[in-house]
Parts: structure tokens; C-alpha cells; sequence
């Protein structure tokens, strides 16, 4: 290194690549704070350039951010008493624009939790500018809804402890595989006591301005993953756009077709006494016509709710390569 060059710190800039399309910011020193999602949406917004339009110019491909789930908002807007963070789990429901079919969907919402020992605390409408939107996406967009879910009082009354935490984590994983599968028109892009997911048929300048919650003080995250989607083996849609629950994946996965037909091999050997009843009721894990990406979301998320870490997880997803490797336990 000579004396010309600059260096901050440990950043080198010799050692910057190119990530397409995807950003991440953290401070894991100070608290959740609001300007951890600024930074991470003005990522996103630098990342435009990453991204995919179709014959409308306004439509973009799909972007989205994952950040904590902010009580400190959600506690204020919602309409109704919110728990302590931990002991509910939230959503943005994308949900038919036909009034009735969006009754019934979240009728069945309410039905399906039930079922699951778990209850429906209340809907909150969610404010959108839908004129931030291209045309072709605004003729596309859903209804957009956030649930909030808890332990149900069926449980309380069969002497069960509340669900918290990871627990509620799993059961608000199966609600949702559940709704998927019921196909009635409601996606969630999350469902979780820990994160939530803003995302949509959107360019990434477009994000911001979409949901209003984005720009609220009060939405505070340590965390934001944020991603420009540019698809090469699905239309958009926005459902499609990422990140998905735990993920932002950018390329391609080559051998999609044998790992979708392996995983659906695999499930009548899966088990787990961390999950309630009987797995069954949530397959297929891998939702037939889904991206690259949204595939390898659910399978790694079914990997770390069963109770691998994360990381253990993601080595599992890609593994080490293994031929020839005379020094590795079988």
C-alpha cells in the first residue's frame, strides 16, 4: 500500500464489488432507530439501476424491505390494544380488491387461526399512495391489510402456557402456509413477531412513497434488508417482489427442478416435536410456480423454525462442495 492511498478505517475500496440489486444496513451498537430504514431505502433507491421495467415505464420489476417489526408504531396506529413485542405476530395481507372476496379471506384468516390455537387481535387498513405506483401496477395491486395475531384464548382455556416468541414464530408459519394453500387470493409477505416485509410490483424510487409507514419517525428497525428485483425465470408480480421472510437472493439456481423435486420427495420423512400436530396440513413447502428464490425462502425457513440456527441452516442450503474431499466426516 503506498502513502497515496486512502483507506477508512478496515474498508479497502480495492476489495468493493457489485451487489445486484441488493442492500443491507445494520447498527447493532445503538438502538432500533428510523434512520437505519432511511439509509436502507436510499440504498434501495441507488439500486434503480438494478432493477427491471416492462413496456410501462412507471412498472418496475418489484422492491421491497425487510426491517424489524416496529412497535413502537404499530402500537400507536393500530386501532386496538397491542400486547408487549414478542407475544404477537404481524403482517401486510395482500388481499382481493373485491370487498366480499376480501371478507371471506379474512374470515378464513380468523377460522384457520383458530384452529391453530391463535387469535385474530384486529385488521388495520394499510395506508398506500397508489398513484406512486406504474399504471400496470396499479391496475394489478391488491388490498392491503395487517393483521395481528396472538395466542388464541382456546389455549389459555385447555391450561396451555401463551405462545411467545419462536413458538408463536411456528405457529404463525403454519397459519400461513395454510392460507397459501387454501388459495383464496391472500398472500402475506410476512408473518412474523420478529420482522415485516414492505414490498411490491414497485420501482425502487417507488417504495417509499407507496407506503407512508416508511417515512413515520416512529418505524424504527436496527435492521433493513432492502432489494431491486430483475426476474429471469418469472413474470413480476407482486407477490414476487422480495425479500421473502428471511431472504433477498439475486442469480440463479441451476438445479431448481431437482431441489424442488427432492424437497417434495423429502416430506413424507419430515418430523419435528417443535411444530404442533401433524405436518401434513402445510404441504407442499414449496409453493408450485414460485421464483428460484421464493423457493429456497421456504425451505430454509422450514430448516431454521424446526430449531437449526441460522447459519446451520444456510450451510445445509449450500453445502460445502463434497467430491474428492478426502478430510470430510461422512
Amino acid at each position: 500500500m503506498t502513502s497515496n492511498d486512502k483507506v477508512a478505517g478496515c474498508y479497502d475500496p480495492a476489495y468493493e464489488h457489485d451487489a445486484c440489486g441488493v442492500a443491507f444496513v445494520a447498527d447493532l451498537k445503538r438502538p432500533a432507530s428510523h434512520r437505519v430504514v432511511d439509509l436502507g431505502l436510499t440504498a434501495l433507491e441507488n439500486l434503480a439501476h438494478r432493477g427491471a421495467f416492462g413496456a410501462d415505464p412507471g412498472t418496475g420489476d418489484g422492491a421491497g424491505a425487510l426491517i424489524q417489526l416496529p412497535h413502537g408504531l404499530y402500537s400507536k396506529v393500530a386501532g386496538f390494544e397491542v400486547p408487549e413485542p414478542g407475544s404477537y405476530a404481524t403482517g401486510i395481507a395482500f388481499l382481493p380488491t373485491d370487498p366480499s372476496a376480501a371478507e371471506k379471506a379474512m374470515e378464513l384468516v380468523g377460522e384457520l387461526a383458530c384452529e391453530e390455537g391463535l387469535g385474530v387481535l384486529g385488521w388495520r387498513d394499510v395506508p398506500v399512495e397508489l398513484a406512486a405506483a406504474g399504471l400496470q401496477a396499479q391496475r394489478s395491486a391488491p388490498r392491503f391489510s395487517q393483521v395481528f395475531v396472538s395466542s388464541g384464548p382456546g389455549r389459555a382455556a385447555g391450561g396451555r402456557s401463551p405462545l411467545r416468541g419462536d413458538a408463536l414464530e411456528r405457529q404463525c408459519f403454519i397459519l400461513r402456509k395454510r392460507l397459501e394453500h387454501a388459495e383464496i387470493g391472500v398472500y402475506f409477505p410476512s408473518l412474523s413477531t420478529r420482522t415485516i416485509v414492505y414490498k411490491g410490483m414497485l420501482a425502487p424510487q417507488q417504495l417509499r412513497g407507496f407506503f407512508p409507514d416508511l417515512s413515520d419517525e416512529r418505524l424504527e428497525s436496527r435492521i433493513a434488508l432492502v432489494h431491486s428485483r430483475f426476474s429471469t425465470n418469472t413474470f413480476p408480480s407482486w407477490p414476487l417482489a422480495h425479500p421473502y421472510r428471511l431472504i433477498a437472493h439475486n442469480g440463479e439456481i441451476n438445479t431448481l427442478a431437482g431441489n424442488r423435486n427432492w424437497m417434495r420427495a423429502r416430506e413424507a420423512f419430515l418430523s419435528s416435536e417443535l411444530f404442533e400436530g401433524d405436518l401434513e396440513r402445510i404441504f407442499p413447502i414449496v409453493t408450485p410456480g414460485a421464483s428460484d428464490s421464493a423457493t429456497f425462502d421456504e425451505v430454509l425457513e422450514l430448516l431454521h423454525l424446526a430449531g437449526r440456527p441460522l447459519p446451520h441452516a444456510v450451510l445445509m442450503m449450500i453445502p460445502e462442495a463434497w467430491q474428492n474431499h478426502t478430510e470430510m466426516d461422512a
